[in-house]
């Protein structure tokens, strides 16, 4: 059995899914972007007249991002210590993924977990950088 988790507390998933999902004692988290909660906002871009994304700031959405993902994982009962897993999409991976590991390390470097980081052409929205994450989470038993 499982049960999705969903806050309103985290930015609004951009399709017909929950911010995540709990099976067994694992928690996984959707694809999640920087976007702010309760808002369309996108932290760290800056969009020309016609909606192309004309620069980003990668460290500040990746720390938004992280951000959101803490929010979700608390909901679901686990926390960002607990991720075992990450999987991460960079829209522009020689230009942006030092800066990325840089900030990735402020809050993942103690922990360790394993992942995969790949660079695809473009994401639902005009950001530059999502986070997919397995976290552990057991279920207190009775």
């Amino acid at each position: 059995m499982s049960l999705k988790v969903s806050t309103p507390k985290a930015p609004e998933p951009v399709g017909p899914y929950p911010h995540a999902r709990r099976v067994g004692d694992f928690i996984f988290v959707s694809g999640m972007g920087p976007r702010r909660p309760g808002t369309k906002e996108i932290p760290g871009v800056t969009l020309g007249a016609s909606g192309q994304v004309e620069s980003h700031d990668i460290e500040l959405q990746t720390r938004s991002v992280i951000e959101n993902i803490k929010v979700v994982l608390q909901e679901a009962g686990s926390s960002l210590d607990q991720v075992v897993d990450v999987t991460v999409f960079l829209t522009q991976m020689k230009e942006d993924f030092a800066r990325f590991n840089q900030v990735y390390g402020e809050y993942f470097a103690h922990i360790g977990p394993t992942r995969t980081t790949v660079e695809v052409l473009s994401l639902p929205t005009p950001i530059a950088v999502e986070l997919k994450v397995i976290a552990y989470a057991p279920r207190e038993k009775a």
